[in-house]
């Protein structure tokens, strides 16, 4: 119950119904702050304690300085967590085990619960197994349920066991568009103590797109799922105050560009400002001309361009979206009310400082692609050609020999600027002499009898898949319009491309269907596979088995483009080294076109039935066409049909064989859900921090390394060590499944992190993928091997790593992982918020080089012997701002201060406890 300092709390009538609040007025200061920073000075305002939350921290909000640095520490209390089952699976095993753990701690099992709403979207599981053919989404389904019957009879059994936990059953949609679309609550009215309150409503997510539901209004962001199990338990997320970057929107988006196009836009400038640990709020005129799902739209790329939030405040845009995905009026009403009278609605004409400030005006967007492994990487759709062949040679092996393509240079002579067939619409290319690209032209036969030849470039995978824009009507209607076209004019994509459709929710398939443009979308091979993340997280399935065997054959640089927000290397299929981001319309084009080697301006498509050359400016659809035809599709029925029973499931899911109790009767021949060892001999006393004495390096890693370069993801290859782990308990190699549908099992994660076919380790020369040097041998290891035999010889690890450590997906499992391969320090140049926060969750220290070092500007190699000494000061209650550093090899000696980023007190009692949740079984055990 709050103490309420401030005598803040009031009531508000809106209809018929008093909502106890608690008023931002009464702390004068906060009428100024962003709206982002009124809602946490609300939270702190609801919650303050006197012990978690003080008068001191309000104060420090409401006397925000925009200019200086976060220093001042607040606990954030969300409203609830949203969840996906790949993340949060590994959640509910950790409190079935906690249900265990408090009871030998001689607490009471029923303690462990939710206390906060608790949501969890099945959305990860479905692979493209079957694509092309009109029974791929109930295939895939089928598949689906077979291979994760294990996982999903157990969240039935938690949905059951656990009070405030709900889970929605596969096949429903993504997490984040389901979200926005139906959970989101924008303004909570919650009964706490006996009485009706009405608070903003807040979420963190297990993954990092969470952010997606801040076009809404609503702030939330990614955490690791440790964090997520720590709040769903009532803890606080301790948190600095942070800077916030004012982003001004003007203008309207072209005729041709989309609003994937505006978000690489914005990806690419906000991650070359600098917005790590920041809140982005976009304010401004053009706020209100910029539609909910863009919105959606732009709040998902938050993580792609670093920030903790992208925030759009609310207003009349919010309260029609709301209205339009079927929300009752009496909510929509509070919403309104609520924002007004706490000054949270979106007024342009107040002025309000941010730390910092940036601006776009929207007519400058240009059509845009990303690729080929980061998002932030934006290229112009007209030099896509161009930038593809620059950079094709990193991805191709030295002795393919360059050759210029002479077939090209006859048709196009540099000499002849117009070539035969150009006109001035469609110019033809011009090449600059001795132009060229490696080229590897490789012949194949397809399964339906078809010989063709595949080359560097080609489009293997063209999907239309994940939250980022399958939520946005405006480009899977322009997507589904420009199929149409094409398929009028008789346009087919290339054979050898993997197409496919895996929509955001069940509401996309009603509009297409309203709109009548299935037909069209499904004879171009863009049939429906299912409503899940899919392509994008990696569960692509594999390519046709004659593809694949050309492309390994013939180490071909294939392609994959996708209308995903993540594109790092090894994670969409480990047969495609080259990853793009696009637009769906433009997903679409591609695959008509087959190639990455393609220039739309210049270069037909294909012929219609006339002979015709067809260019893509021909089937590009109207903007005007295409709003007409979503004002006319687009309905509140739709919304309203498609989730009235959300959380009952199809037969399939009802008819699971549930288990029952309050405990989880585990299965010791179960290969996906077993009891980790993390409370294994845990008592009520903790066991003090110590030093790291003779340390070897795991891995010695290079800037950006990712979580997807960490945490396991993707298929699991049978020569693996997670592979062999399975196939050593009888698990047929058809039946491996994918490490996030595995994320229950930690003896499989554990084989798999750090083990990405991308990794380099830069202990070894030119290897790439999960290999290392085991220094008690001398020899080339996987590191799950050599991790064992350093564990068995009681040595304790470190990695070595750049810049942006841990940067991508909230992964609790890169943490995870980590931490039971032994390693017990991070040593890096700068890390990732989330992945920083998590190692902290699982008791491992990130230290940082001093400003201006690396491992190589301070010779190390890798292959010396590390002592770190100094954190031994938290055990007397204060966390040292650096520790010393010292390595050894062959008598010669180096030492240097590293930085401790522990940054909050809060995480300085996670680290002493061992992490996290050994933190709140504590607490929860002294208070049974």
């Amino acid at each position: 119950m709050s103490i309420d300092t401030f005598k803040a709390k009031s009531t508000l009538l809106v209809g018929e119904k008093e909502y106890e609040i608690y008023r931002l007025d009464a702390v004068p200061g906060t009428e100024k702050l962003p709206y982002s920073l009124k809602v946490l000075a609300e939270n702190l305002l609801r919650t303050e304690d006197g012990a978690n939350v003080t008068a001191d921290q309000i104060r420090s909000l409401a006397n925000w300085d925009a200019s200086a640095e976060p220093s001042h520490e607040i606990q954030f209390t969300p409203a609830r967590v949203v969840m996906q089952d790949f993340t949060g699976v590994p959640c509910v095993v950790d409190l079935a085990t906690m249900r265990e753990a408090v009871t030998e701690l001689g607490g009471n099992p029923d303690q462990i619960n939710p206390l906060n709403p608790a949501e969890m979207v099945i959305d990860h599981s479905v692979q493209i197994d079957v694509f092309g053919t009109a029974n791929a989404l109930q295939r895939n389904m089928e598949i689906e349920y077979e291979r994760n019957q294990e996982r999903y009879q157990f969240l039935r059994w938690g949905q059951s066991a656990f009070q405030n936990f709900k889970v929605v059953p596969p096949g429903t949609g993504i997490v984040h568009q389901v979200n926005i679309e139906y959970l989101a609550r924008v303004t909570m009215a919650q009964v706490n103590d006996g009485v009706l309150q009405a608070y903003p409503d807040t979420c963190v997510g297990t993954d990092s797109h969470t952010t997606m539901v801040n076009g809404l209004g609503v702030l939330g962001w990614g955490v690791g799922g440790i964090e997520a199990e720590a709040a769903m338990l009532g803890q606080p997320v301790s948190m600095l105050i942070p800077r916030v970057v004012g982003f001004k929107l003007s203008g309207q988006i072209p005729a041709g560009a989309t609003a994937t196009d505006v978000v690489l836009t914005i990806t690419q400038m906000l991650r070359e400002h600098g917005v790590v640990g920041k809140f982005v709020e976009f304010y401004g005129e053009g706020v209100g001309a910029v539609p909910l799902a863009n919105r959606a739209t732009i709040g998902n790329m938050s993580p792609e361009f670093g920030s903790t939030a992208a925030i759009f405040p609310i207003d009349d845009v919010t309260l029609d979206y709301l209205r339009l995905t079927g929300r009752d009026e009496e909510q929509i009403a509070l919403v309104e009310a609520y924002a007004k009278e706490q000054g949270m609605w979106h007024d342009p004409s107040v002025e309000v400082e941010y730390s910092e400030y940036l601006e776009l005006d929207l007519s400058t967007v240009v059509p845009s692609i990303a690729g080929p492994k980061r998002p932030q990487d934006r290229i112009v759709l007209s030099e896509a050609k161009s930038a593809f062949r620059d950079v094709l040679p990193t991805y191709v092996k030295e002795e393919i020999e360059m050759e210029i393509d002479s077939a090209l240079e006859a048709t196009f002579p540099a000499s002849d600027p117009v070539a035969p067939g150009a006109d001035d619409e469609h110019p033809a290319p011009v090449e600059e002499p001795g132009a060229g690209r490696p080229h590897r032209v490789t012949p194949v036969t397809l399964a339906d009898g078809t010989l063709t030849e595949l080359d560097h470039g080609a489009v293997a995978i063209a999907s239309i898949t994940s939250c980022t824009n399958t939520s946005n009507p405006s480009v899977m209607m322009a997507a589904a319009m420009l199929a149409r076209n094409a398929n009028r004019l008789g346009l087919r994509p290339k054979p050898w491309v993997k197409t496919s459709m895996a929509p955001g929710s069940q509401v996309v398939t009603d509009y297409y269907e309203a709109a009548g443009l299935w037909d069209d979308l499904n004879a171009l091979g863009f049939n429906l596979v299912g409503y899940g993340c899919a392509t994008c997280i990696g569960n692509s399935g594999p390519l046709p088995e004659e593809v694949s065997k050309v492309v390994n054959d013939a180490d071909l640089a294939v392609v994959s483009v996708l209308s995903g927000n993540r594109n790092f290397e090894g994670r969409i299929n480990p047969d495609v080294k080259m990853n793009y981001l696009a637009s769906p319309p433009l997903v679409i084009a591609y695959a008509l076109a087959g190639t990455m080697d393609f220039d739309f301006g210049t270069e037909p498509l294909g012929q219609d039935r006339d002979g015709n050359d067809v260019f893509l400016a021909d089937i590009w659809p109207d903007a005007d066409e295409v709003q007409a035809t979503i004002d006319a599709s687009v309905n509140r029925e739709m919304f309203t049909s498609s989730y009235s029973d959300v959380f009952a499931g199809d037969e399939r899911w009802r008819s699971l064989d549930t288990p029952e109790g309050s405990t989880f009767a585990w299965d010791g021949e179960s290969t996906y859900v077993r009891k980790p060892p993390y409370f294994e001999g845990m008592t009520m006393e903790l066991t003090p921090v110590e030093g790291i004495e003779g340390a070897r390096v795991l891995a010695k890693l290079g800037d950006s390394v990712t979580t997807d370069h960490i945490s396991p993801a993707g298929a699991i290859k049978w020569d693996s060590p997670a592979g062999l782990y399975l196939a050593g308990r009888g698990v047929e190699r058809r039946d491996f499944n994918s490490y996030g549908s595995r994320r229950g099992n930690h003896e499989v994660m554990i084989r798999g992190t750090f083990a990405n076919i991308r990794l380099r380790n830069q202990l070894l020369d030119g290897v790439e993928g999960g290999y290392t040097r085991n220094f008690l041998s001398g020899e080339q290891e996987t590191i799950f091997d050599a991790a064992q035999a350093y564990r068995e010889a009681g040595v304790p690890l470190v990695v070595l790593a750049g810049k942006e450590y841990g940067s991508g997906s909230s992964r609790d499992w890169a943490a995870k992982g980590t931490a039971l391969l032994g390693v017990k320090a991070v040593i890096a140049e700068s890390f990732e918020r989330i992945h920083r926060s998590n190692l902290i969750g699982m008791g491992v220290l990130p230290l940082q080089f001093p400003a201006g070092e690396n491992a190589d500007s301070l010779g190390l190699a890798g292959t010396e012997v590390f002592t770190i000494a100094g954190i031994e000061e938290l055990n007397e209650g204060r966390t040292p701002k650096t520790v010393k550093v010292r390595t050894e090899k062959d008598g010669s000696v180096t030492e240097f201060d590293a930085v401790v980023r522990i940054d909050t007190p809060g995480e300085a009692d996670y680290f002493r406890n061992g992490g996290i949740l050994q933190y709140v079984l504590r607490n929860l055990a002294r208070s049974a």
